[in-house]
């Protein structure tokens, strides 16, 4: 898979997904929390599946 998420795209992606882990798993989100899988998967893998369906880029290396 080529990487299609750059670095200050990454780290939000990463925050988003542990700050919505967190608050499902100590806050008023509940189960609602576990979407922040998606944002920390696809920020620690370095690829967006929806980003590849859109053509979009951010990764400054090609």
């Amino acid at each position: 898979m080529a990487k299609n998420v750059g670095g200050l795209d990454k780290g939000l992606r990463i925050v988003a997904g542990l700050a919505l882990l967190g608050l499902g798993a100590f806050g008023p989100l509940g189960w609602w929390g576990a979407i922040g899988i998606v944002p920390l998967a696809t920020g620690l893998m370095g690829n967006c599946p929806l980003y590849s369906v859109l053509g979009l880029n951010t990764c400054p290396v090609r």
